[in-house]
């Protein structure tokens, strides 16, 4: 079975309203970029914000693209949807969703605009409804995935931030569980304090480990440590490799299983090293479109 991947390591938040940060964004060494006309803009600046958006979507080659839109209950998000639509971003990000319903409304407004069916959405996970809806948010047609609002769901929950984030982990979980079993992509939420790049770190592994595609990041100086968290490493890669090599050694044998230090190798092993090696395939060549925008 053929294996189609996008690295989703490092997803970057870039604020519509900093022309500088946009340009800057196209150099960097992140997965994709996710332009923000929400939090990060004041409402003064919405306006301005969705244009520059607009005109900054083919900067980033190689990259994916995502555009986070207001709300569609506020004033600016029908005209960010239409605006959004026709442009050459991949994905349009809806925030705050608790029910299939707003990502219909998106996904009729994306259609009334003209957006090709390429363009995808993506489902902002933040409150305990949209958690505990997850599963029926999933199965919104257009949707490419779920990004957890981390931040928004700690508040609401009334939670405390803990190095172990604790208070999260049945939610991520299962919202893991439901992007799986849809078979979506899903991405961790952002760390908000900078100064710690060991906790940053080691939320990475967290989320790498309970299932996550990637994190989405706040600051570039972040992006190497998320790549390094969620990418393959050297010795997965070569792991990978010498099950696909056994394994087809052993069915030209006509066995089924083969053996690769010292553990029993089947097709589920096989699969999933299939997996690893077109990842790996796939950050090679996001690096190599990377370099060559940097050359020009």
């Amino acid at each position: 079975m053929p294996h189609t991947v996008r690295p989703r390591r490092s997803m970057l938040y870039v604020p519509g309203s900093n022309a500088r940060a946009l340009v800057k964004a196209a150099s960097l060494a992140c997965d994709g970029v996710i332009i923000d006309l929400e939090d990060a803009v004041a409402p003064t600046s919405k306006e301005s914000a969705r244009a520059a958006a607009v005109a900054a979507c083919g900067r980033y080659d190689g990259r994916e693209v995502l555009i986070r839109v207001n709300g569609l209950e506020t004033p600016w998000g029908d005209a960010d949807v239409a605006a959004v639509a026709r442009t050459s971003a991949h994905g349009l990000v809806l925030p705050k969703v608790e029910s299939p319903t707003a990502l219909r409304e998106a996904d009729e407004l994306m259609r009334a605009a003209g957006a090709p069916e390429s363009m995808r959405l993506w489902a902002m996970i933040e409150t305990p409804r949209g958690v505990l809806a997850s599963a029926q948010i999933a199965g919104t047609r257009r949707l490419a995935g779920l990004i957890m609002g981390t931040s928004d769901l700690t508040k609401d929950l009334r939670a405390r931030h803990t190095p172990d984030r604790i208070a999260l982990v049945a939610a991520l979980s299962q919202c893991v569980l439901v992007a799986r079993a849809h078979g979506l992509a899903i991405l961790d939420g952002v760390q908000l304090d900078l100064g710690d790049e060991a906790q940053f770190r080691a939320n990475c592994e967290q989320g790498r480990d309970l299932g996550f595609d990637g994190k989405t990041l706040i600051h570039p100086k972040t992006i190497a440590i998320a790549n390094a968290a969620f990418g393959p490493t050297a010795d997965e890669i070569a792991h990978a490799e010498a099950v696909v090599t056994a394994h087809a050694a052993a069915m030209v044998d006509g066995n089924a299983v083969a053996v690769v230090n010292g553990r029993l190798v089947e097709a589920l092993h096989v699969n999933e090293a299939k997996r690893v090696l077109a990842y790996a395939d796939a950050v090679d060549r996001l690096a190599y479109a990377l370099a060559l925008h940097r050359g020009h």
